[in-house]
């Protein structure tokens, strides 16, 4: 049942879920499931969520507000500091918390840091093992056991993020553990992101998509203008910001070709979330050490680190 039907009765539920993570634990894709569809940003690369992205589900009477955190993971430059304070946040503030750990990996070191502070969450604590697609089932409750053993948890999903085994267990029984009250936001809303914004965190992440190598974590992109024309259509122009010339360079490619290629990619996902045409214009700049600029820090939805 897809969940967002009429509602059986007047008396509603609505809660906060926060998914935190070690980075590619599968917290985006995992959302992006629970939802239907694509809120926020999924690549092979690490640490690419960086705010607070929300997605909201609705499964009976119960609509679902997920928290897709940033990778929780041992933070070196200030952006890193504020993408970790930003997940414990998160976390502190939901209802209850799922903790995805990659079954893969199993209880590797981030996972295992990740779970001595789940201490200072005062909420309920699910956990998920994700990718059981890829694991034996004894190494699945060998682990189940092991994370046990180190905290408290009310219950153990076993979940594929990615072909939607288990998910619909896990979406269930979260209905029925958010809390009674009115739904907060429309029943066709699917992110509390702004288009403007979610625009271009599709961006972002077609360019990681297209640079997994050759572009460090030192771009971002903002969308500057969103103009809707007399025809329906909107015309969008987004800057990526990078630090240096040489990966000004990096990301045009030879010809303009990269760029195009990211746009092209971009604009038909973007004209898919917008519901109309959308002609996008890329634009470069290089904006030296805007990772220490708190504005772009607010820009991001984080907390500028001292």
């Amino acid at each position: 049942m897809d969940g967002r039907k009429e509602k059986l009765s007047d008396q509603t539920r609505c809660g906060f879920v926060a998914l935190i993570g070690a980075p590619n634990a599968g917290k985006s894709t995992l959302l992006n499931a629970m939802v239907g569809a694509k809120v926020s940003i999924v690549t092979h690369k690490v640490q690419t969520t960086r705010a607070l992205v929300r997605g909201i589900a609705i499964h009976g009477n119960s609509q679902i507000i997920f928290v897709d955190t940033p990778g929780i993971f041992s933070p070196k430059r200030r952006l890193d500091r504020a993408m970790v304070t930003t997940a414990w946040g998160g976390a502190k503030d939901a209802d209850r918390v799922g903790v995805l750990i990659d079954a893969k990996k199993g209880l590797d070191d981030e996972a295992l840091k990740m779970l001595e502070s789940l201490a200072q969450v005062k909420r309920p604590v699910f956990l998920v093992l994700n990718k059981i697609d890829l694991v034996k089932r004894d190494q699945l409750l060998k682990l189940a056991e092991e994370a046990n053993s180190r905290s408290a948890f009310e219950r153990v999903f076993m979940i594929s993020a990615e072909t939607g085994d288990g998910v619909e267990d896990l979406k269930t029984w979260l209905a029925g553990e958010m809390p009674d009250g009115p739904w907060l936001y429309p029943e066709d809303q699917i992110s509390d992101l702004p288009l403007r914004m979610l625009a271009a965190e599709v961006t972002r992440e077609k360019l990681f998509l297209r640079l997994h190598e050759e572009l460090p974590y030192s771009s971002t992109v903002e969308t500057e203008l969103w103009e809707v024309k007399p025809d329906g259509s909107a015309r969008v122009e987004q800057t990526i910001y990078v630090e240096r010339e040489s990966q000004k360079k990096i990301v045009i490619g030879k010809g303009g070709q990269t760029i195009k290629a990211i746009s092209t990619a971009a604009r038909q996902e973007i004209a898919e979330i917008a519901e109309h045409p959308v002609h996008l214009f890329l634009f470069v700049k290089v904006r030296e050490n805007w990772s220490d600029d708190p504005e772009r820090y607010r820009e991001m939805g984080l907390e500028f680190p001292k």
